[in-house]
């Protein structure tokens, strides 16, 4: 039978690896069973140091229902004095077998996508970053009216090493 030591030190070590040192802001929001084209996903941050240098992802979790080997998005970051950022990010969501990427040992992915790299937020007050997909079928001109297979989409902020 374990000692008591033992079942201390196991979770001194669940408890050491659980830690997340890097974290400034992370956080998902969960998408109904489809997501619009309409639909933004919003996330409203305050940047705790604006004289340090910040990494960026877009974070989601994909299902099999996503039936697409890569991924459009617009995001746009609005700063607190009016300026605003609009970029598209195309993201490869699958291998060419048609094996998901990401992470996860369940049918659900999570998938930590890269958006900026070295921002320092030097604007005091409230960042609004926007994120929409722009799905298209292949030589569609409209867009995928509701894409299927995202459950959540989050934003993350790291510190810089």
């Amino acid at each position: 039978m374990p000692s008591k030591l033992f079942y201390f030190f196991l979770l001194f070590a669940l408890i050491l690896v659980s830690c997340d040192t890097k974290s400034v802001f992370d956080d998902y929001k969960t998408v109904p069973k489809v997501w619009n084209k309409d639909k933004t996903i919003s996330f409203n941050v305050n940047p705790p140091d604006s004289t340090k240098a910040y990494n960026l992802f877009v974070n989601l979790r994909n299902t099999p229902d996503y039936k697409y080997s890569n991924l459009f998005l617009i995001v746009e970051m609005n700063f607190p004095h009016g300026k605003n950022i609009i970029d598209t990010l195309e993201y490869k969501m699958a291998k060419p077998n048609g094996e998901f990427l990401g992470t996860g040992l369940s049918s659900v992915k999570e998938n930590k996508l890269w958006y900026k790299e070295g921002v320092v937020f030097n604007e005091t007050g409230e960042y609004v970053v926007n994120i929409k997909h722009a799905m298209r079928e292949n030589g569609e001109v409209n867009g995928i009216a509701n894409l299927e297979g995202i459950t959540d989409i989050g934003f993350r902020i790291e510190k810089t090493e």
